[in-house]
């Protein structure tokens, strides 16, 4: 054992501090990189749900000498403000999706281990062929490609498929809309089963365009999880980075609002590094703080 701070420290325990070492040498000068939508009222949603509502949020009692109930929340009378959301479906933007979305018996996001938290990251680039087929599917033969090029893809990681269909977001309507990229049932096989990894993800809200989402299907009902509505993977570097997995716990959820950020190396050109953007403190927005006609926080000018 040794002494610290006047405690005994195990040697475990003293070794496990090293990761502070591993934070300083590599991660704080890493490049960090939102492959996340933020989630809006307006934006892509699959057909049989509705768009979000965002509004000021109200007292729901009557707090004697501050607020009466029914109030809403002000900067000016109350010292803050706080939204509620109508969130018509946890299948909303950039989501993670586990088994309990179609399987009976299948985890619930709340039941997915701590270890989701950092994996090794792989990105597959099939937009090229995407931009001559819209309804283009991740093959088999384009993991052998990749594997080719970087590598076996290691097991546990989370392999992201490249389409540039967010480049699409902005347009609400089209993005949900038949022809969309898709990964290939026989792939997905390939990549569990064979490469071990922890899942997959894509940038269109489903992962294929059979008429019986076979994919979505088989993922769910064998238990494995999978990333939908992801962004900027065009940013990131095929191998050699990490993701970063952050999502709501709602307990007993059946899909997940996702935070998803890729960590390049520092030579990477995208992205920024701590030592750049430190986080704290935040900057401050250029003009006041104001819901838009959507219900939506925008600095507004007077």
């Amino acid at each position: 054992m040794v002494a610290a701070a006047g405690f005994l420290v195990r040697p475990a325990l003293a070794d496990d501090l090293s990761l502070w070492s591993l934070y300083d040498q590599k991660l704080r000068s890493a490049k960090y990189i939102d492959l996340t939508h933020a989630f809006a009222p307006v934006q892509p949603v699959w057909p049989g749900f509705a768009g979000a509502r965002f509004k000021p949020a109200r007292a729901g009692r009557t707090l004697e000498g501050f607020a009466k109930d029914g109030d809403v929340f002000t900067y000016e009378t109350h010292g803050f403000v706080a939204t509620a959301y109508d969130l018509p479906t946890d299948q909303y933007g950039t989501q993670l999706d586990p088994p309990a979305h179609w399987n009976p018996r299948g985890a619930t996001i709340s039941d997915l281990p701590a270890t989701y938290t950092l994996r090794p990251l792989a990105v597959i680039d099939i937009a090229a062929k995407v931009a001559r087929d819209e309804g283009y599917h991740l093959q088999v033969a384009d993991i052998a490609a990749y594997e080719e090029k970087h590598g076996r893809i290691p097991a546990g990681a989370v392999v992201m498929v490249r389409s540039d269909w967010s480049k699409r977001w902005a347009e609400a309507e089209r993005f949900r809309q038949k022809p969309f990229p898709g990964v290939s049932l026989a792939a997905l096989q390939f990549l569990h089963l064979e490469r071990k990894i922890l899942f997959h993800g894509h940038e269109p809200l489903d992962t294929d365009t059979t008429p019986n989402l076979e994919g979505e299907a088989w993922l769910m009902h064998n238990n494995f999880a999978q990333a939908e509505g992801v962004t900027n993977l065009d940013q990131v570097p095929e191998a050699g980075a990490l993701i970063s997995i952050g999502f709501a716990k709602p307990l007993g959820g059946t899909g997940g609002y996702a935070r998803y950020v890729a960590i390049a190396p520092a030579s990477w050109p995208h992205g920024v590094s701590v030592d750049a953007v430190p986080g704290a403190p935040l900057p401050q927005q250029p003009a006041p703080l104001r819901r838009d006609a959507d219900g939506v926080m925008r600095p507004t000018g007077p």
